[in-house]
């Protein structure tokens, strides 16, 4: 059965607030002092069904280079708040004016093994939009259906061996894309957050 996405139940399950509900601890997580980050979730508002925007970085990047990821990167000191920065990185990275964004609410901080602290800014995306990524930073800007991420017959777990030990994580593919690491982890916080409230 596939699943069904019901927007305005969506809307109920986020926080209200940054910091609302307890954060998420990626698998390998230690000790070290976290990074500030924040990323937007763009839930792009299709006519046939929500997709979800994601990019993938370009190889040659210091930080999570080739990985898919969402708009975001690290909040800055000239950055008011979460929102943004989340909406500054985006309009960097991909070319997204705030004006086609409606924030709706925020996911769990989620603690990455990486070093940052990133809060998930959950967005509704209104079409039509224009894109321009910065090819420094952005190899590419998709789209997947949110029901195909929402599907726990997608989610996959894996293991690796990383810093000495035996690491778990989550995994999503979507035909050629590999959506794994923080990306599905704060995905999986979406689907976790509406499973509690039985909306999926």
């Amino acid at each position: 059965m596939s699943v069904v996405v019901d927007l305005q139940k969506l809307r109920t399950c986020l926080a209200s607030e940054p910091g609302e509900a307890l954060p998420v601890h990626e698998d390998g997580l230690g000790g070290e002092t976290l990074t500030p980050a924040a990323v937007l979730v763009p839930i792009v508002l299709r006519p046939d069904t929500p997709t979800l925007l994601l990019t993938q970085r370009t190889a040659h990047l210091r930080d999570h280079a080739s990985q898919i990821s969402f708009p975001g990167g690290r909040v800055e000191p000239e950055d008011a708040s979460v929102v943004q920065a989340a909406l500054r990185e985006t309009q960097e990275e991909v070319g997204l004016a705030a004006k086609h964004i409606e924030v709706i609410g925020y996911l769990p901080e989620y603690r990455t093994s990486t070093g940052f602290s990133v809060t998930p800014v959950v967005a509704f995306v209104t079409p039509p939009f224009p894109l321009q990524p910065d090819p420094f930073e952005v190899a590419e800007v998709f789209e997947v259906p949110l029901a195909f991420l929402l599907d726990p017959a997608n989610h996959q777990q894996h293991e690796v061996h990383w810093r000495g030990r035996l690491r778990q994580y989550y995994a999503m593919p979507y035909g050629d894309y590999f959506i794994w690491g923080a990306t599905a982890g704060m995905i999986m916080s979406l689907f976790h957050r509406m499973a509690e409230l039985q909306e999926i």
